[in-house]
């Protein structure tokens, strides 16, 4: 979908990010149509440095594309000794509490954290109950869904991943993930200049102008804000939450699966290979 899109020139594959910095702690990026990847590589370089010297410190990205796994990039920044929070829009696929219209992307939240020796505690998670991509793999298989992952235009439960994809997606805990919905849509759009998700394209063709989605991220040195001895308070309550055997840790399954592939290879499926021979 992505080469696709830059051969069709609604994401810019050949965009330079370029980036100001009009306050001490404020890194704004214009991701120049482009896909969100430089402009984030853009701020993983500059955004440590200010946060170390500041304390804290912001990164607004806009005019950009799909933010991709956000947890590698906010792992990135707990590389870096910092703990970081990230948030991206994207094009509509929910409805306020009690509406129809979709107005909110699935929009995903990540944060990440240093614990000192070993991994970081990553967090990466979307707003809507499941991941939008399993539906359109429904779809594709023609095989249901179960009810309680989307509803029709109509508002009604479905089970057919078409009216699902007609409709909208059921955010994650109801009414409660409908307003964190509705939250990194004013961050990562609002506040960043970016279009609101029901102003975006489809992020699953080559149609239509570029998505011009926005992602915001806030790192924060914690040893500005908690003093020495900090990482070991956070390795503390890490260790402390991980005693129980049955307890896995937020980003270790993605970790380990991350170095097995590094050793071991990835499998893709024929139908991925073959839709990319298709836009050769």
């Amino acid at each position: 979908a992505y080469a696709a899109q830059a051969r069709a020139g609604k994401v810019d594959g050949h965009a330079k990010p370029v980036a100001d910095q009009p306050f001490p702690a404020v890194l704004r990026i214009d991701a120049q149509f482009g896909f969100a990847y430089p402009a984030l590589d853009l701020m993983i370089e500059r955004l440590p440095d200010i946060a170390r010297a500041q304390g804290i410190a912001v990164a607004a990205i806009h005019k950009s594309h799909h933010a991709g796994v956000m947890g590698l990039t906010v792992e990135k920044l707990a590389e870096a000794g910092l703990a970081a929070m990230m948030f991206a829009n994207a094009p509509a696929a929910m409805a306020p509490w009690g509406g129809r219209r979709p107005m909110f992307g699935t929009n995903p939240i990540a944060f990440a954290t240093p614990i000192g020796d070993g991994d970081p505690i990553v967090i990466d998670l979307a707003l809507s109950k499941v991941a939008r991509g399993k539906i359109m793999a429904a779809k594709q298989k023609g095989v249901p869904i179960p009810d309680d992952w989307a509803l029709d235009a109509d508002g009604n439960p479905t089970t057919d991943a078409v009216k699902a994809l007609e409709g909208t997606m059921v955010p994650a805990g109801g009414v409660k993930g409908a307003a964190l919905a509705m939250m990194v849509e004013m961050l990562a759009a609002g506040l960043t200049g970016a279009q609101f998700g029901h102003q975006s394209s489809s992020l699953f063709d080559d149609k239509g102008a570029p998505p011009a989605l926005g992602q915001m991220v806030i790192a924060i040195d914690p040893v500005a804000v908690g003093g020495a001895g900090i990482i070991d308070h956070l390795r503390y309550i890490a260790d402390e939450i991980a005693l129980e055997e049955t307890v896995r840790l937020p980003g270790r399954r993605g970790q380990n699966a991350r170095r097995d592939a590094e050793i071991q290879g990835l499998d893709i499926e024929d139908d991925v290979i073959a839709a990319i021979e298709a836009i050769k």
